[in-house]
């Protein structure tokens, strides 16, 4: 099976069988909180902002790779389906592991501009005052962002984007 690539909820709430994980990134691509949660980090009245790719190039996103085990092929992208199934559609991508430079096949889940959920790039105060006010089954969207943030620093990883929400949500006390 190829590797599973997460860059948002997947570094640290993966939720599926894997045997090993290394970080790692994939070329042409960016992670912006761009794509609305419906069903997670928001409701349908009130999105969430949650993490997608955007094409870029001469970016890099950093991320983790996860080795899942072919026994678990199945099950695991089935699950990964309807995890994402707000907006995001499977990708196939090229993903580099940091330790070694090696590039392994991955597969992750990329909403695309169309989906009825997607809400673009806006002003940071607006996504910041959005980002407050969003709730959903699995948590608030703040506890999101800041979660999302102290992981990235866990795995070694800076992300301007993210750290700047971050840092406006805690300016504000959020």
């Amino acid at each position: 099976m190829p590797f599973v690539f997460g860059y948002g909820s997947l570094l640290f709430r993966p939720d599926f069988p894997y045997r090993a994980s290394h970080v790692a990134f994939v070329r042409d691509w960016m992670r912006r909180l761009d794509q609305g949660s419906p069903d997670h980090r928001g409701t349908p009245e009130r999105l969430g902002r949650v993490a997608t790719l955007v094409p870029r190039v001469g970016e890099v996103c950093f991320g983790a790779v996860f080795d899942v085990a072919d026994e678990h092929e199945q099950t695991v992208l089935a699950t990964l389906d309807h995890r994402e199934r707000g907006g995001y559609l499977r990708h196939a991508v090229a993903a580099v592991v940091r330790e070694n430079g090696t590039v392994v096949p991955a597969v992750t889940w990329v909403a695309r501009t169309d989906n009825p959920y997607y809400l673009g790039p806006a002003p940071l105060d607006e996504m910041v005052t959005q980002i407050a006010s969003a709730r959903g089954p699995s948590g608030t969207n703040v506890e999101y962002v800041l979660h999302l943030a102290r992981t990235l620093r866990a795995w070694g990883i800076h992300d301007a984007h993210v750290f700047a929400i971050e840092s406006r949500l805690a300016c504000e006390g959020r």
